[in-house]
């Protein structure tokens, strides 16, 4: 992404992720990170600075980083480094990763804390993630190595948007940030179903397989721009309501 109007969108693309993010209480603290490349091979991207909150992120304070560069660590402008460690190695090995948000969710992580959870095919909006999940089951700490990116990505291959990260979070990918934040606000709402649902303690009536299929080839195939034209709706509500969310 040389195109230096390309590069503008992104940023307010990624801005406005964030700022949605808060409104929709998908953020924590200071922590979880958001990400989009700007170069073909991943190598180039940008990702929210150390200590802003999600609902104050601007477009112009987005860092550009350069994924192969370690010294990037270093510096009044360095990014927070379990951020660094785990999007520098995902967008450089994972092409369908274009845009990559991490967040603790409080009812995806819910689910992620379930010993041996799979992701249930319960409502219409579950099976949208259909055969699409990785997980991980070995939460060994905070991603404070490359290593910990190298081993994620391993898990998101082929085939897979979302890992359910045990004990910790979620990680959606997709080639878009209006993709990604639609597939994330989507996970949460299926996940808080899931977690309704489990709490009455009765039977639960899940989709069978082939139906959970073709309801997720339904979503992947609409006949609408349905994640564009959803992001750009709430694109127009900031513009109204955080218009600074652009400068």
């Amino acid at each position: 992404m040389t195109d230096p109007l390309l590069h503008h969108q992104a940023r307010i693309d990624l801005a406005a992720a964030f700022r949605c993010a808060a409104r929709f209480d998908m953020h924590e603290s200071i922590a979880n990170h958001f990400s989009v490349a700007l170069s073909d091979d991943g190598g180039r991207f940008l990702l929210n600075p150390v200590g802003r909150h999600f609902a104050r992120i601007r477009a112009s304070e987005l860092l550009v980083l350069d994924a192969t560069n370690p010294a990037a660590l270093q510096g009044p402008d360095a990014p927070d480094p379990t951020a660094w460690h785990l999007h520098a190695e995902l967008h450089q090995r994972l092409p369908h990763a274009r845009c990559i948000l991490h967040t603790h969710m409080a009812n995806t992580t819910a689910l992620c804390c379930l010993q041996d959870f799979e992701f249930l095919m319960l409502d219409q909006n579950a099976c949208r993630f259909y055969g699409r999940i990785a997980y991980d089951r070995d939460y060994s700490g905070m991603a404070l190595e490359a290593s910990e990116g190298q081993r994620v990505a391993r898990l998101l291959g082929p085939g897979k948007s979302v890992l359910f990260m045990g004990n910790h979070g979620v990680i959606v990918v997709a080639p878009t940030v209006a993709q990604a934040f639609d597939e994330l606000y989507y996970l949460e709402k299926a996940a808080k179903v899931q977690v309704l649902a489990l709490s009455t303690g009765r039977p639960l009536a899940l989709i069978p397989d082939p139906v959970a299929a073709l309801a997720c080839a339904q979503w992947n195939d609409y006949p609408t721009r349905f994640s564009e034209q959803h992001f750009n709706e709430l694109k127009l509500i900031l513009d109204q309501e955080e218009p600074d969310y652009k400068t």
